[in-house]
């Protein structure tokens, strides 16, 4: 029966680099405030758009879908990439 591969079985596959443990928690605090700050902001906006009238031209609706892709992308990207950079490595598994 033929045998499955892992990325474990193949050297070199994908390299690493030593990183200063300080540096993987600068960058994740860095993630954190941005995320929080662009979930807030990007909520901001959309909650503005949806109360103001005058604010729903047409124009508007690409301003309030870039708002929408960022909101979604703070929430589901910078709670990853924090996680991931205060434990120095990919946790999420092999199918995450």
């Amino acid at each position: 029966t033929p045998q499955k591969m892992t990325v474990q079985d193949v050297p070199g596959a994908f390299p690493t680099a030593d990183v200063p443990d300080h540096a993987h928690y600068t960058i994740g605090i860095v993630i954190l405030i941005v995320g929080i700050i662009g979930t807030l902001g990007n909520f901001l906006v959309i909650y503005a758009f949806c109360r103001s009238r005058s604010l729903q031209t047409p124009a508007n609706v690409f301003i309030i879908n870039l708002a929408i892709s960022d909101f979604l992308m703070s929430i589901t990207q910078s709670p990853v990439f924090f996680t991931n950079s205060l434990h120095k490595r990919w946790i999420f598994g092999e199918k995450g």
